[in-house]
């Protein structure tokens, strides 16, 4: 064995080492994207008052500005993580992120909030794909759902965090401040990142692939793969989908509470405290629970578990919108998050387990191209648009209302995507069970 072989064995063996840090660390790196992501969730009150700005432009900020450029630069960055060093473009697209969060604060009109958000999602398009990759890499496919599960806490806990921090400093000291103490703490997480993450050996955690020397895919080839596989291409539909309403109903929702219900930013602060930690308990509960039901029955009822969930949850998500009872619409709201909140874990797992080894962080970053461009981008600035549109019918204290209840109602179609998926799922573990069966 080669002195090379010999220090990437020792190499691959430190990586698994440490991979609950690694994972502990990627998820607080996402718990950082997300929460500089969605802070202005929680300031859009205070920003439309200060700077002017209607719905439609509070939803540009919030979704297209930012989606275009997280989305579109996230199949580049795709590129070189399949090719380089993972750990270091996570940790040099943390510091620019959060830098330009910083620089959110200083801005004095809404072109200025613009391209600073631009910036942020410049930033934060280096962070998913690779993280995705590396965690395939480290975890074996009977612990993938629950590993990405926890990586995906992120979202939740940064947005229930980032809500009541922000909410708590806005409340005293104004949006500024607040959007800058959350954006400058992931500038001394970049450093961390670098010094304590080790870059695994790709295919890791599958030892009968570790040795795959295939040319590197195109991007052409990449989609063409996902589309052709039908299980990958009604899963893909079902994620954007709900991200096109969940990061809808995300942006808003605590504008609603505000506006709608008469709840104050503190209150509606430590509301999003508690979503994030009735989402924690759904996503790692969701995750545990369809590694489990994998093992029991087969890959494919991961997909029909969070179509199932997404059913109970359904009839509670428009009762909060639909409800003009606080205490009524806190509770429903509590409920749908325990059922809706476990679908990323499940899904993202579903997909790297379906990827080409050597395209992994393509397929994340495709994905995740599809659901930023489609969900982060159209869903808050649809939301914008619809509710400034239903002014004149519902009013100025009633159409935000409206437009969310025309967008939780989308949730049946993506339910299909999901239930389609585990049919298709389904049928190909038969088709690769059947030459060992005729044998």
């Amino acid at each position: 064995m080669t002195g090379a072989a010999i220090e990437a064995d020792h190499v691959a063996d430190r990586a698994l080492r440490r991979r609950t840090l690694t994972l502990a660390l990627l998820t607080l790196t996402y718990f950082f994207s997300y929460m500089d992501r969605q802070i202005l969730a929680i300031l859009l009150e205070l920003i439309k008052a200060d700077l002017q700005l209607s719905d439609t432009q509070l939803g540009l900020l919030s979704g297209l500005a930012f989606a275009i450029f997280y989305a579109g630069l996230g199949i580049p960055v795709a590129r070189l993580a399949d090719r380089s060093n993972r750990r270091n473009i996570i940790a040099v697209s943390l510091a620019i992120w959060s830098a330009m969060t910083v620089v959110c604060g200083v801005a004095q009109n809404f072109v200025q909030l613009l391209l600073a958000r631009i910036g942020v999602g410049i930033g934060e398009a280096g962070s998913s794909p690779p993280s995705h990759s590396i965690i395939a890499d480290l975890y074996p496919v009977e612990k993938r759902a629950s590993a990405m599960a926890i990586y995906t806490l992120g979202v939740v806990l940064g947005g229930g965090f980032g809500t009541l921090i922000g909410s708590q400093l806005a409340a005293a000291y104004g949006w500024r401040v607040a959007i800058m103490a959350i954006g400058a703490p992931g500038l001394l997480l970049a450093i961390i990142v670098r010094l304590f993450v080790v870059e695994p050996r790709r295919g890791q955690s599958e030892a009968a692939q570790v040795k795959d020397t295939s040319a590197m895919p195109t991007m052409a080839s990449a989609f063409k793969d996902i589309w052709r596989n039908g299980a990958a291409r009604h899963l893909v539909c079902g994620v954007t989908l709900t991200s096109l309403i969940g990061y809808a109903l995300t942006a808003f929702g605590l504008s609603y509470l505000q506006r709608s219900l008469g709840f104050s930013i503190t209150q509606a602060g430590l509301f999003g405290l508690v979503a994030a930690l009735l989402g924690t308990v759904s996503g790692v509960g969701g995750g545990r629970l369809a590694d489990w039901s994998a093992k029991r029955w087969g890959m494919h009822t991961q997909s029909w578990m969070v179509a199932l969930l997404k059913v109970v949850a359904l009839p509670f998500t428009l009762l909060f919108y639909l409800t003009d009872q606080p205490m009524v619409a806190v509770t429903a709201y509590g409920i749908q998050i325990l059922f809706a909140s476990s679908y990323l874990g499940p899904t993202f797992a579903l997909l790297q387990g379906l990827a080409p080894l050597r395209m992994r962080a393509m397929w994340a970053a495709i994905t995740l191209l599809v659901i930023n461009m489609i969900g982060l981008g159209l869903g808050p600035t649809l939301i914008g648009v619809i509710s400034d549109l239903l002014v004149p019918w519902a009013g100025k204290q009633d159409s935000l209302r409206w437009a969310l209840v025309i967008m939780a109602s989308i949730t049946p179609w993506a339910i299909f995507h999901y239930w389609r998926a585990g049919v298709l799922l389904k049928r190909q573990q038969g088709e690769a069970r059947q030459p060992a069966v005729s044998r």
